[in-house]
C-alpha cells in the first residue's frame, strides 16, 4: 500500500506558502506507517512546535496499472474521502532552506489521516465536489475539486508514469488555502458535500 500526495494543486494554497504554481504535479510519498489506524488517538508529535493541518480530497485506487491512458483513468479509483496531511511546518521550512528532502516533516508515523470512504457513484460530478474543514467548529478550509490545477484523471496519468498503482493505494490530491496550526485539544472535522466523514481530536 502506497500513499501518494500531491503538493500545490490549488493556486491559492501555493501562493499562501510563497511557492510557485507548478507546471506539472508535485508528487511525494508517505510510507504505510504514516497512516493513522482507524479509532486510534492522534498525538501531537514531540519533535515539532508548529504542526499544521492540510485537508484534502483523497482517492482510493481500485485497479492495478502503469502508464495509464487518460481515457481510462476514471476506472482506476472507486471511492473518495477527506484526509489530513499533517505537516511539521517548522521542520519543513528548515529542510527547504537547506535544500533537503521533506520526509521528516511530512512522512512521520500517523501523519496521514483518512475519513470514511464514499463510493464514486455518490457524486454526480467529480469536477464539482465541495468540502469543508473545521477546527473547533470554525470553518478554516473550503475547497472544490473544480479548483484543482490538475484533475483526478490527470493525476492518475502523471503518477502512473513513474510509479505502479496498486489496489488499495491512496492519493491525497492537494489542499486548498487556509492551512494552519493545530494544538493539543483541538477538534477537527471534515465535511464532504453534506456528510461528516472525518472527526479527530488532537491529543
Amino acid at each position: 500500500m502506497k500513499i501518494f500526495c500531491i503538493g500545490r494543486n490549488y493556486v491559492a494554497h501555493a501562493k499562501e506558502l510563497g511557492n510557485e504554481v507548478p507546471e506539472e504535479p508535485v508528487i511525494f510519498l508517505k510510507p504505510k506507517s504514516a497512516l493513522l489506524k482507524p479509532h486510534l488517538p492522534f498525538y501531537y508529535p514531540e519533535f515539532t512546535n508548529e504542526l499544521h493541518y492540510e485537508c484534502e480530497l483523497v482517492l482510493r485506487v481500485c485497479k492495478n496499472g502503469r502508464y495509464i491512458n487518460k481515457r481510462y483513468a476514471h476506472q482506476y479509483y472507486d471511492a473518495i474521502t477527506l484526509g489530513i496531511d499533517f505537516t511539521a511546518r517548522d521542520i519543513q521550512n528548515d529542510l527547504k532552506q537547506k535544500g533537503l528532502p521533506w520526509e521528516k516533516a511530512k512522512a512521520w508515523d500517523n501523519s496521514a489521516v483518512l475519513g470514511d470512504w464514499k463510493p464514486i457513484t455518490d457524486f454526480a460530478n467529480l469536477k464539482d465536489i465541495n468540502f469543508g474543514f473545521y477546527k473547533n467548529n470554525e470553518l478554516v478550509q473550503q475547497g472544490n475539486s473544480g479548483n484543482m490545477i490538475y484533475s483526478f484523471n490527470t493525476l492518475l496519468v502523471n503518477i502512473s508514469k513513474y510509479f505502479s498503482l496498486n489496489i488499495g493505494d491512496v492519493i491525497f490530491t492537494g489542499t486548498p488555502s487556509g492551512v494552519g496550526e493545530t494544538l493539543p485539544g483541538d477538534e477537527l472535522e471534515g465535511i464532504l458535500e453534506d456528510n461528516i466523514v472525518l472527526n479527530l481530536k488532537v491529543e
